[in-house]
C-alpha cells in the first residue's frame, strides 16, 4: 500500500470530497458565506485557495493511498480565515497558523493516516518558520463537520490555551527552525504514534458545514 501526501494545489483541488470543495465556511464571513452559497461556494473555494497560494503559499495537504484521496488537511495564518473571529474565544496569536479542518474518509481509518496528516502538517510549517499552530475545538462534536473535536486535537498533541464551554482554543507548539530536525521528528513520533484519531473522524465519508 503506497502512502503519498502533497500540497493542495488548483490542479488536484477537485480531489477533495465534494462537500468539502464546495464549503466555505472557513473561508468567508458569515454574511458572505450564505452569498456563496446561493451562487457557486466551490468557484469561493477556488479563489480562496488560489489567493493563498500566491500570498503566503501552500495551505492544505492531501494524503493519497494507492493513488485514491484518503484524507485532507487546510491551514492558514488567521488573517486570512475570516471565520476565525467569530469564535468566541478568538482571535488566533499572533506567531501562530490556525488548523481550519481536517478528515479522514471513513474507508481509510484506522490506518495511521490522521497522525500523517499532522505530522506532515507540522513538518512544513516548521520548515517556514512557524512557531505554533492553533485550532478551535467542539465539545459538543457528534458528527463530522468543519470544526474539529476537542478530543481529536489533544490526542495528536494540542493543549488548550483558552478554554470554552463549547468552542475553546487549542494549541500546538512548534520550533523554530528552517529545518526538521531529527529529534522533533522523534518526539512527534512517540506523541502521535499511540494514537489513533481517525476514530473520532469515522461516522461520515464528508466534512458537512455547520454555523457556530
Amino acid at each position: 500500500m503506497s502512502r503519498r501526501l502533497v500540497n493542495i494545489t488548483l490542479d488536484n483541488l477537485g480531489d477533495l470530497p465534494p462537500s468539502c470543495r464546495s464549503c466555505v465556511f472557513w473561508e468567508l464571513d458569515p454574511v458572505s458565506k450564505v452569498r456563496a452559497e446561493a451562487n457557486d461556494p466551490a468557484l469561493e473555494k477556488e479563489s480562496w485557495i488560489s489567493s493563498v497560494l500566491l500570498e503566503w503559499g501552500s495551505c492544505g495537504k492531501i494524503l493519497y493511498v494507492d493513488g485514491v484521496p484518503a484524507a485532507y488537511v487546510l491551514f492558514a495564518p488567521p488573517q486570512y480565515v475570516p471565520r476565525s473571529v467569530a469564535f468566541p474565544t478568538s482571535p488566533v496569536s499572533a506567531d501562530a497558523v490556525l488548523l481550519m479542518t481536517a478528515r479522514v474518509l471513513s474507508e481509510f481509518s484506522g490506518g495511521g493516516l490522521g497522525r500523517m496528516l499532522i505530522q506532515g502538517m507540522a513538518k512544513d510549517l516548521t520548515r517556514r518558520g512557524v512557531r505554533a499552530i492553533e485550532a478551535f475545538g467542539n465539545k459538543e462534536w457528534t458528527a463530522p463537520a468543519c470544526v474539529l473535536p476537542v478530543d481529536y486535537l489533544l490526542a495528536v498533541g494540542f493543549k488548550t490555551v483558552r478554554p470554552h464551554h463549547r468552542h475553546p482554543r487549542l494549541r500546538m507548539e512548534l520550533r523554530s527552525t528552517l529545518s526538521w530536525r531529527e529529534d522533533v521528528e522523534v518526539a512527534l513520533e512517540r506523541l502521535l504514534g499511540s494514537m489513533t484519531p481517525e476514530r473520532v473522524l469515522r461516522p461520515a465519508p464528508a466534512v458537512v458545514s455547520s454555523r457556530i
